[in-house]
């Protein structure tokens, strides 16, 4: 079974506000990749909120076990991984790890990557899009001491560098993989803007 994990934690100051809360298909980012990460090879979730974690939990129904709170956001994204994966109870086969400002990817594509993932044996599977690799990125159970030992310059990609003869590159036409929604033009460009 595989944890997904939810990173939500950075300061979205480039969006003025919270990308977790922000509407895509009439609910919030989070809400759709809450949904999208709910099957059932999937025993455990996590969302990582930092910066603005308390109206986050507010306005998004979560359990109290879902969620981690990253005291170090500021330190960027691989100590949200970190705090995701020392949260994690021991048993899970990997790591499906989503952002929050990658939300357009869909149920089927997240299923495709576990099954690819499962076939493959290798200890990193991702969807490519165009010849271009996205999100999200399944790692490895076996993995998880060199995600904590990882260097925060280059976070987990130093992961993948280190491996790359073990990545099962997943083919995709969804170009959501690649689309990294972190500001208003962005947003407008690519889903018609905020609301």
């Amino acid at each position: 079974m595989l944890a997904a994990v939810i990173l939500s934690g950075g300061a979205s100051s480039r969006m003025g506000s919270p990308k977790a809360l922000l509407p895509y298909q009439g609910r919030p980012f989070l809400e759709h990749l809450l949904e999208v990460t709910a099957r059932p090879e999937i025993a455990v979730r996590r969302v990582v909120l930092g910066a603005d974690a308390e109206p986050i939990a507010k306005a998004i129904h979560l359990n109290a076990d879902e969620i981690v709170i990253n005291a170090d956001w500021e330190k960027g994204q691989l100590s949200s991984i970190q705090a995701a994966v020392r949260s994690l109870a021991p048993g899970t086969d990997g790591v499906l790890l989503c952002l929050i400002d990658h939300p357009l990817i869909s149920g089927a594509l997240i299923g495709e990557l576990i099954e690819h993932f499962y076939k493959s044996g290798k200890p990193i599977a991702l969807p490519v899009y165009e010849g271009r690799r996205g999100h999200p990125v399944i790692f490895a159970a076996s993995l998880y001491e060199e995600l904590l030992r990882a260097p925060l310059e280059t976070g987990a990609r130093a992961v993948v560098w280190a491996h790359a003869g073990g990545v099962e590159e997943v083919p995709t036409n969804e170009q959501g993989c690649v689309l990294n929604l972190n500001d208003p033009d962005t947003m407008i460009q690519t889903i018609g803007g905020v609301g």
